[in-house]
């Protein structure tokens, strides 16, 4: 039997067991072991355990858990409330102040907890209340916290980075340096859509009242001291310390990966038992649990990815898919849209971690020989699967706005993501036109030795 029937009858049982319901994990370890008896040595079931071992002992996916009890630190505190309410008092006067201040309160998030739910939960539980208060429309609320969440992938310490890096074997520092300049230009984009939306929806409110209707909340105009702005500082100082010291220790060379996210996690549990007096054992507990169920989920899912690639290449199908797109002689750019069109395609139906993992032994090999940075694709990778947390039908940050603010419509919820998916792609054109604005910090504070 040929490579490409094999390969589509590979592609068409993974479509098949997703399709049916089948938990990702499961169905990608089920189709790789289904196709190891048919077209493998009898033997090579025998070493299963031992080659996911082998492509799990890897001491960069160590700290996912250790990052993930970071988060969990974090976001089970009521660091995210703190931390949205000090921007709000900063930013009020600033038109789409509220708004602005849910962006940078999210992307802040997402740095100290690297995870786009936790950062969406944490975040959108105070400031989507707060925003539709003061006459936010829900769709508009709910479109900037779900974009804003989107950061945790893409700012470090982010988990879909340390699984791109592990794929793509580049070094994982370099790869958390190149995702801070995009992070800005998202966080600016976002803003500035924020400031111009403001503008909109209290034209019209102020066009109403003018005409006789009733005053629109947002019209209200919020107060505070210099006393007020200061005493919203102490409890988030110490988190932003924390986010500080965990980047100086990474990228001055005194920690590994591993070894900064161990810290991390530590210090986080330090500093929420210190501040909001989460220490005892009932209180820690849910943190550890959730650790616990979320690494448990996560690396399932990457042991059973691995295997799955590893199938792949044994019966050589990802090196025919490249060799095929390599066959197509499309020209670079061309090359690189066709693959972004792919990783928006498979965004509908799949997770970040399955898309890097399933797709990175197919469409690197071409991408390099194209001449493409990998680091630098990396980053527009990881902004294209952003896109997918926000977009129909299993965008899963959507499914966690509608679940902490029910009231809202998810026909709002999607409608107001649909113009950051825009932006999202605004962002992924201004990088290819300008990749310095990734690859700038990480040749400055880590040359590549390439």
């Amino acid at each position: 039997m040929s490579t490409a029937i094999v390969g589509a009858l590979y592609a068409g049982a993974t479509l098949s067991a997703m399709l049916a319901g089948i938990p990702i994990a499961f169905a990608l370890g089920a189709v790789a072991l289904v196709f190891m008896l048919a077209f493998m040595p009898g033997a090579s079931l025998d070493t299963v355990a031992q080659n996911v071992y082998e492509e799990m002992a890897s001491i960069t996916l160590l700290s996912i858990p250790l990052f993930i009890l970071k988060g969990a630190a974090i976001g089970r505190s009521k660091a995210g409330q703190d931390l949205y309410s000090a921007m709000h008092a900063w930013m009020h006067k600033i038109p789409g102040g509220l708004g602005i201040a849910n962006v940078f309160a999210c992307a802040l998030f997402a740095a100290m907890a690297g995870s786009s739910p936790a950062t969406c939960s944490a975040i959108g539980s105070a400031g989507i209340p707060e925003m539709r208060r003061r006459g936010y429309s829900g769709g508009f609320a709910a479109g900037i916290i779900a974009a804003g969440g989107t950061l945790g992938i893409l700012l470090p310490p982010s988990i879909t980075m340390i699984l791109y890096a592990v794929a793509a074997e580049q070094s994982l520092g370099r790869l958390f340096l190149a995702g801070i300049g995009p992070g800005l230009l998202l966080v600016l984009l976002f803003a500035a859509y924020s400031v111009w939306r403001f503008r909109r929806e209290f034209a019209t409110a102020r066009a109403a009242y003018a005409t006789g209707g009733p005053a629109h909340p947002i019209l209200a105009e919020d107060r505070y001291s210099m006393a007020e702005r200061f005493s919203t500082l102490p409890r988030v100082l110490p988190f932003v310390v924390l986010l500080t010291g965990v980047m100086v220790a990474l990228y001055g060379g005194y920690a590994t990966p591993s070894e900064t996210a161990g810290l991390g996690g530590i210090l986080a549990l330090v500093l929420i038992a210190a501040i909001y007096g989460v220490w005892r054992a009932r209180d820690v507990s849910p943190i550890l649990t959730a650790t616990l169920r979320e690494s448990t989920m996560l690396m399932l899912i990457i042991g059973m990815s691995l295997l799955y690639a590893y199938v792949m290449s044994y019966l050589h199908i990802s090196q025919a898919a490249a060799a095929a797109i390599v066959a197509m002689q499309l020209s670079p750019w061309l090359l690189l849209l066709t693959i972004l069109l792919l990783v928006v395609g498979l965004g509908f139906f799949l997770p970040p971690v399955s898309i890097i993992l399933m797709t990175a032994p197919i469409i690197l090999p071409p991408l390099k020989a194209a001449g493409f940075d990998l680091v630098w694709f990396g980053v527009v990778m990881t902004i294209t699967m952003e896109m997918g947390l926000i977009h129909p039908p299993v965008g899963l940050n959507i499914f966690v706005i509608k679940n902490i603010a029910p009231d809202i419509p998810l026909s709002d919820i999607i409608w107001g993501t649909l113009p950051f998916v825009i932006l999202m792609a605004v962002a992924i054109l201004v990088l290819c036109v300008a990749p310095g604005i990734a690859l700038w910090l990480p040749d400055l504070l880590l040359p590549s030795t390439k």
